[in-house]
């Protein structure tokens, strides 16, 4: 029997411009509760929101204020809501969120939340950039210390990368060897910085651990700053690396597709990578400058 899942990724653009946060990350949710509807009422099962979900890309500047936003994972209010929106449309969902562990410790963070509206557990953002201009987020997070989770859901066994991180393929290969199917990466990036690796090296994640990935962008100009456009263009890529449905660059959207986890198997069975790894040459990658012949 094939084990096919409709799997949903929201991109939206930022709601509202305003100096209140409360205001802008209602604004935010609000939103976001109606893209959710869509995607139930598109019988999605497994579903990702994008990066810092509930508020602008803040990491634009460097002010305090944006701590304001951080909330406790599972206590904070984010993170219950959707559990009850999880419950009431039987849908998986993983929820980006600002994460306070205590006060000056914050953390990048997505929640995992089971079709039941039970918490799963959390990933923290290993890489943190600090990047001209306007990536400025070793100002706001601390590097993820829970290693790299995978979920057993309802419907799939689900992975994530935060943005940045899928520059790293070092991680994205523990993810596979953890088991994941699906390997969400929701991003805030903009066109004229990273473009041109966005559908190179996701597919190429997918292609050598043999997994599906969906990776999703925001859209559109935030004010008052000016870094760029978030250009869209979310998608997923099957296990062979293809592409296999893409989002718009400009709008707001749902973007669904039905990811046949079969095709896992399949493929893994032609290309061995994990049979002939060799892990125990490996070592350089757990030193800061690695090895060379001399040494």
């Amino acid at each position: 029997m094939s084990r096919t899942v409709r799997c949903g990724l929201i991109q939206a653009s930022n709601a509202l411009n305003s100096r209140s946060l409360p205001e802008i990350k209602k604004a935010m949710i609000d939103k976001h509760l109606k893209l959710i509807e869509q995607a139930a009422k598109k019988k999605v099962k497994i579903l990702c929101l994008q990066e810092l979900f509930y508020g602008p890309y803040f990491c634009a500047e460097q002010d305090i204020r944006w701590y304001d936003l951080t909330e406790r994972v599972p206590d904070g209010p984010t993170t219950q809501l959707m559990q009850k929106i999880a419950a009431k449309h039987g849908m998986v969902i993983v929820v980006p969120v600002y994460e306070e562990q205590m006060p000056g410790l914050y953390f990048n963070t997505a929640a995992v939340i089971d079709a039941d509206g039970k918490y799963l557990g959390k990933y923290r953002k290993h890489h943190i950039p600090h990047v001209h201009p306007g990536f400025w987020e070793k100002f706001y997070f601390t590097p993820g210390d829970l290693g790299y989770p995978v979920f057993e859901t309802k419907y799939a066994r689900v992975g994530v990368y935060i943005c940045y991180d899928r520059h790293f393929p070092e991680g994205a290969r523990v993810l596979g060897l953890n088991g994941a199917e699906i390997v969400f990466n929701p991003s805030a990036t903009v066109a004229g910085l990273s473009e041109y690796l966005w559908e190179l090296e996701q597919p190429a994640h997918a292609a050598a651990n043999g997994y599906f990935v969906g990776a999703i962008n925001r859209v559109g100009r935030e004010k008052p700053w000016n870094i760029g456009e978030f250009y869209g263009k979310s998608y997923f890529c099957n296990p062979r690396g293809k592409i296999i449905a893409q989002a718009s660059r400009t709008k707001d959207e749902v973007l669904v597709a039905d990811l046949d986890l079969d095709m896992i198997q399949e493929v893994r069975r032609v290309w061995q990578f994990y049979r002939d790894r060799r892990p125990e040459t490996y070592g350089a990658l757990t030193t800061q400058t690695g090895q060379t012949a001399a040494d």
